[in-house]
Formats: C-alpha cells, structure tokens, sequence
C-alpha cells in the first residue's frame, strides 16, 4: 500500500532539527576560551584532552545529525520553489560533509597532539594544511549553501524574515581543519538553534502517538544498536 511518506520521516526531521543545532552550539562553547587557530587548538588538546574530545566531538555529532533536517527543510522548500530548494539542499549536504571530512582530520591531528605533544601535531599539520583533495574545490558550499537556503526558505515562505536571517548567520561560522571558536562561531550556531528547534519542537509535539508495535520495535532496536555500535570500535 502507497503512503505519502517522505524520507527520513516527519520525527526523525523534526529530532535533527533540535539535536543537531543544540550539539553544534555546545561544541563551539566547549572549545571557546581557547584560542581560534590551530597551534593553540593542538595545546589545549594535550592539556585539556578530555574537554576538547567533548568539544570536537559534539561539533560532529552536530554536523551529521543535521542532514535529515536540511533534507526536510529543502522538501518544504520544493513544494513551491524546486529548483531553489535542490541548489541549496545539494550545495548545504556538501558542505556537511566537508566539515565532516574536517572532522577526521582534526580527530587525527589531535590524536598527535594527545600522544606526541603539540609541537610535533603543530608541524605536522603545518607542512600539511595546503595539500589539496577534491573537498578543496568546494569549500565553497560551507558558506554560501547557508546563504541560499536561507534565501530559499524565506521566498518559499518556509520561515518567517528573523528566522531566515538566524539561519544565513551559519554562512558567518569559520570553515577548515582545527578551526576554534570566535564570536561568529557563537553567533552562526545559536542562529541555526533559533532558525531550527522551534520547526523540530513543533513538529515533535504535533506528531500522532506512535502505535505498540512502533514502540515495542523502538524498544529492541535501541539495545541492538547499542551492541552494534560497540561491536564498531573493535575493528
């Protein structure tokens, strides 16, 4: 039987659009009273390793959290604006997964600074940081797929002019490998969180109750995800 669903599903959505903001602005409060560039990022992780793996952690977490939101925001978009809701929602998922491809290259060049000391992780990624690879090329999409979606959801009348504004304001955050955290970090994470966990708020609390069977199903996926995820770390 045919349904009107829509990939990833209306509560999925509408937990990525509360999550994913929240975490990103935490990660960037965690890693705010240390310095915004990279030698300084390094030291704080050999002297603060447990403070900043929080930090780095929970900006990821963030990021690949928020695809099912951007997808759902770019549906609704689509519904009166498809070719300006496909060039933001394609150009904001590259970008994603640019600061996710980030991601490991901190998690490895902090690791350095963990077990070989900053100074070695420092030369490391400074005779590194101008080597190109195809993320190279479009570093682009980080910032101005922000500005465009924000423009799209406006024309589309998706959000509301203070809302869209709040969401343009992640095109403000810093882009690159063991970036910190400067006062347009705060304000590009905090304006995603005023642009998107109302949406997911209001999308949760209007969502129809889930049936048994949902719940029971819910209820034997979570411990058999969890035995997954620690099967992951052994390989």
């Amino acid at each position: 039987m045919e349904t009107d669903y829509v990939f990833p599903g209306r509560r999925v959505a509408a937990v990525s659009m509360v999550l994913g903001p929240i975490l990103l602005l935490t990660g960037t409060l965690l890693r705010a009273r240390f310095d915004f560039f990279f030698p300084s990022q390094l030291r704080a992780m050999s002297e603060h390793p447990g403070l900043m793996t929080a930090a780095y952690t929970c900006f990821l977490a963030g990021t690949v959290l928020l695809w099912p939101a951007i997808v759902a925001l770019a549906t609704k978009i689509g519904r009166s604006r498809p070719a300006l809701a496909a060039w933001a929602g394609v150009f904001v998922l590259i970008g994603l997964f640019e600061r996710t491809f980030h991601a490991g290259i901190d998690q490895a060049a902090l690791g350095l600074a963990e077990r070989r000391g900053a100074g070695f992780a420092e030369s490391v990624v400074s005779e590194s940081y101008q080597d190109l690879h195809l993320f190279s090329f479009l570093s682009f999409t980080i910032l101005f797929g922000w500005y465009l979606l924000a423009f799209a959801a406006y024309r589309a009348k998706v959000l509301g002019i203070v809302r869209s504004i709040a969401l343009a304001t992640m095109g403000f955050l810093p882009l690159g490998v063991l970036k910190g955290t400067e006062t347009m970090s705060i304000i590009g994470t905090a304006g995603l969180c005023v642009a998107l966990v109302p949406t997911g708020i209001r999308a949760l609390l209007e969502s129809p109750k889930p049936n048994r069977k949902t719940v029971w199903l819910t209820a034997l996926a979570i411990p058999a995800l969890g035995a997954l995820a620690f099967a992951s770390t052994m390989g």
